[in-house]
């Protein structure tokens, strides 16, 4: 049996990655005004921050429309048997349903659709497993049980530098923003039953940080090899330095960068930051 894999556009990975995985992809939408852009095809990270940076109003986000991930089924049921299709969680995004929908609406291939639960690189760590075991030649149950394996130890943390883009896209209420803003205070967030929920407060962005690695280290202790991504929200360098501080410390864990784009961006500010990982 040939499987194929899919995933969205929020798990950020590089196209050069993509290519050599043989992964397909779907993008969701950020719009600005009259304008939609598609992640990662029309729009650039940096091009999406700035482009913020000088309006008054958020953009908006969209899922992909239902009749791309038909053509995309059908595309690959010329060559493929089964889809493996991997998807930001479906707790804050209608993406995955939307997968399950064409499934079911595709002949001549099994589409096998597969709630991360999660976004980001970190739903990337699913995506890239997947495509190496399809390009072993494993079936699609063998694929979805490795991916269920890999739930039981993924973790993310991530925090927000700006607490106006919770408050603008009616995550926060304008009083909390005020106060919080005032208080420096970071939450620290996490998904927790599909959606992101708030885990700690924590007073300042190094504090945050480092209440994160603390969670990291319980997990490493074990000695288990892990694989560990940071992700940033436009703060490249920011990312460099904490990725040079934290491998001599972690040497069961190979660290790489990441990105918050312009979907998970819009929800989360310039200036995030965040941690994801999982064992091996």
């Amino acid at each position: 049996m040939k499987t194929a894999v899919v995933t969205d556009s929020t798990a950020y990975l590089p196209k050069e990655l993509r290519e050599k995985f043989n992964i397909h992809m779907v993008s969701l939408n950020v719009i600005f005004g009259e304008e939609a852009y598609r992640e990662e095809i029309d729009i650039k990270v940096d091009e999406f921050y700035e482009e913020v940076r000088k309006s008054d109003k958020l953009p908006t986000t969209s899922q992909p429309p239902i009749g791309e991930f038909i053509s995309k089924y059908e595309e690959l049921a010329k060559e493929y048997d089964a889809v493996i299709s991997i998807h930001l969680s479906s707790g804050i995004s209608g993406t995955y349903q939307g997968a399950v929908s064409a499934g079911e609406m595709v002949e001549g291939i099994q589409v096998f659709p597969f709630d991360s639960e999660i976004s980001c690189y970190v739903q990337g760590f699913y995506v890239l497993e997947a495509a190496k075991m399809a390009q072993e030649g494993k079936t699609p149950d063998e694929i979805l049980a490795r991916l269920n394996e890999m739930k039981k130890t993924v973790r993310a943390y991530f925090m927000v530098d700006d607490l106006s883009h919770l408050q603008r896209g009616g995550r926060l209420s304008s009083a909390q923003a005020i106060i919080g803003s005032l208080l420096q205070v970071k939450p620290l967030l996490h998904f927790e039953n599909k959606v992101i929920v708030p885990f700690e407060k924590i007073r300042t962005k190094k504090k945050a940080m480092k209440r994160i690695v603390e969670f990291l280290e319980q997990d490493a202790k074990s000695g288990d090899q892990m694989e560990a991504v940071i992700i940033h929200a436009n703060r490249e360098d920011e990312a460099k330095e904490w990725m040079s501080e934290l491998q001599p410390q972690f040497p069961n864990v190979k660290f790489s960068i990441s990105y918050f784009g312009p979907v998970i961006g819009t929800h989360l500010g310039e200036g995030a930051m965040g941690m994801g990982w999982y064992k091996k």
